[in-house]
């Protein structure tokens, strides 16, 4: 966020620095410009739901609510728009490409992915089986 912030200070190309609480935050409760009365408004919202909230119901928040392309909102939604199947029926590489777009659902597709999302898909899949070897799931429910 500090880099992001600097980044626009400076005058250079605006960028996102926001977490997912954050992110969430805004989704959830505030309007999409990039003002400075949004941004004060959303430190609030994060602030009371960081307080008020579980990580795991954030993360459930921010999936339900992100828009994934133009209109299609939720992960349920992604994965039928996507993928024509439900979100639980999806396989584990169709799932990293879904989360691999999230930046930028709007440039980018998990359908067919390009080359970059193609091969983040790869890195998230590995960590992604690193992550059920080593037994860290638990830790995420």
């Amino acid at each position: 966020m500090e880099g992001a912030f600097e980044d626009n200070e400076e005058g250079r190309r605006l960028r996102g620095g926001s977490t997912i609480s954050q992110q969430t935050a805004k989704n959830a409760f505030l309007w999409p410009d990039r003002s400075w009365t949004r941004k004060g408004a959303e430190a609030w919202f994060t602030l009371l739901i960081e307080t008020l909230w579980p990580k795991s119901r954030i993360l459930e928040v921010y999936l339900n609510i992100v828009e994934w392309d133009d209109g299609v909102y939720g992960a349920e939604a992604a994965a039928r728009h996507h993928f024509k199947k439900p979100a639980s029926a999806l396989t584990r590489r169709e799932a990293a490409l879904l989360a691999v777009v999230l930046p930028n659902p709007r440039n980018w597709s998990p359908n067919p992915p390009g080359a970059y999302v193609a091969r983040r898909a790869g890195v998230i899949e590995h960590r992604m089986a690193v992550v059920e070897r080593d037994g860290l799931a638990d830790c995420a429910r």
